[in-house]
């Protein structure tokens, strides 16, 4: 192309230069210069002409020209065809994601950055009405009016799904997933929630009966073997152990049923907080005592509060979470170990952390702490008499109160858990209170 380009310049240059030599013999060098400059621009014009001419039909063949216009033609006509050939490619991958995706039984939608409509598969017409061409371009929230939906779609925090009744369809659940793309473009997945909620209800409602069912047995037995405990001296040596044995089983049993009705409580009840903010600083402080008891003072456990710092929640259920980390701390760390028990609060909100000193935990197990049973040491937790149900409780307190329960810990370097409350939760006292 730029040696075609120079040819077409000298070419230019010579006819100039001929013309000029040519008029320059009648005294009219100008003028003839002038003619041949007129030539070559009608010539030009006239390329364009046919250039755009054929911009207007670009399926016909490129016109037929010599140097440097018949090498534009060329590159033109080859460079379309090679985007048409491109853009072919992209239409079938498109034609193809969305023949895909029409096929998915959950609701695929997608959505601009101005929160309208841009394209949906047939299943979220199903799952939550939406009309085609009707709806096309309006605005999501107008057609989902759930204030939830609404609150859970503006705030973008997409880190967990929403469930909610469906729109159109009484009795049917759905969860909604929105993931973020490009520049605040959206992509909203619709899933039938239904059978899993049942399964989960079914799941619940076996676990607390069998609870219930369990616990009128087990206080039977306690009972029996307290007062054959009374009268163990008349038993032989191996009778009294197997009642020592009973006994710990017995109440490690009604432990773990306890605990098993206190999480269907948790997973099934509204959230009852008192009009009054729980003083956590004095329930911290009976907590304190009852784990240095559950030591044999063989811990050393100190307090680290902000006295003024209170917070509107169940003082039930802090205090249930709270002395599971406490008790946890002790139960799973030598004689010895230094606990500290900090209260305290920042811009992010109010913060509980119980840190040890003891033995650690490895990472690969902290993601799953919070698993109903789940146990780092299934020898050293059944010694202890834990119930694997623990953690799960304060993931669910906490959970409930718009918080989160965290975990760090290394081997050999002792453990930190500390519970996280929302900045809306907190009461700061005054000193006259």
């Amino acid at each position: 192309m730029a040696f075609l380009l120079r040819k077409e310049i000298k070419y230019l240059i010579f006819w100039l230069l001929l013309a000029a030599g040519i008029g320059w013999i009648w005294d009219q060098a100008l003028a003839a210069a002038l003619t041949v400059s007129l030539f070559f621009i009608s010539y030009y014009l006239y390329q364009l002409k046919r250039l755009l001419k054929w911009q207007q039909t670009p399926e016909e063949e490129p016109p037929e020209a010599r140097g440097v216009w018949g090498e534009i033609f060329d590159n033109l006509y080859n460079y379309q065809r090679h985007q048409q050939g491109h853009q072919y490619r992209l239409k079938q991958i498109l034609d193809r994601v969305q023949e895909s995706s029409q096929a998915l039984k959950d609701g695929v939608i997608m959505i601009d950055a101005r929160g309208e409509l841009e394209w949906w598969n047939r299943a979220a017409e199903d799952l939550i009405g939406l009309r085609s061409p009707s709806d096309q371009g309006s605005p999501i929230t107008h057609l989902l009016r759930e204030p939830r939906f609404v609150d859970y779609f503006d705030k973008q925090r997409y880190q967990e799904p929403l469930i909610l009744p469906s729109p159109i369809t009484e009795g049917r659940t759905l969860e909604y997933q929105i993931t973020q793309f490009g520049e605040n473009d959206r992509l909203l997945l619709v899933r039938d929630f239904t059978r899993l909620q049942r399964l989960e209800r079914m799941r619940q409602d076996f676990i607390a009966n069998v609870s219930h069912e369990l616990r009128t047995p087990l206080t039977v037995l306690s009972g029996y073997l307290e007062t054959f405990s009374d009268h163990a001296e008349n038993l032989p040596a191996k009778w009294q152990r197997g009642l020592t044995l009973m006994r710990e089983q017995s109440t490690r049993m009604e432990h773990l049923v306890e605990d098993l009705l206190t999480l269907s409580r948790l997973e099934t009840s509204d959230l009852e907080v008192s009009v009054e903010p729980v003083a956590v600083d004095q329930l911290l402080a009976s907590i304190r005592l009852d784990a240095l008891a559950l030591s044999g003072e063989e811990h050393r456990i100190s307090l680290d509060i902000d006295r003024q710092l209170r917070v509107y929640g169940s003082d039930k259920e802090l205090r249930s979470a709270f002395s599971n980390l406490i008790f946890n701390a002790v139960k799973y760390t030598t004689p010895g170990t230094e606990i500290q028990v900090r209260w305290y609060h920042d811009r992010a909100g109010a913060h509980l952390e119980v840190i040890d000193d003891g033995p650690g935990i490895d990472p690969k197990h902290l993601s799953r702490l919070t698993e109903r049973f789940y146990r780092v040491d299934q020898g050293r937790a059944t010694s202890t008499g834990g119930t694997g149900l623990g953690l799960a409780i304060v993931k669910h307190v906490m959970l409930r109160h718009q918080g989160r329960l965290s975990i760090n810990s290394d081997v050999g370097q002792g453990s930190c858990f500390s519970c996280h409350l929302p900045i809306t939760r907190i009461y700061l006292m005054s000193h006259e209170d």
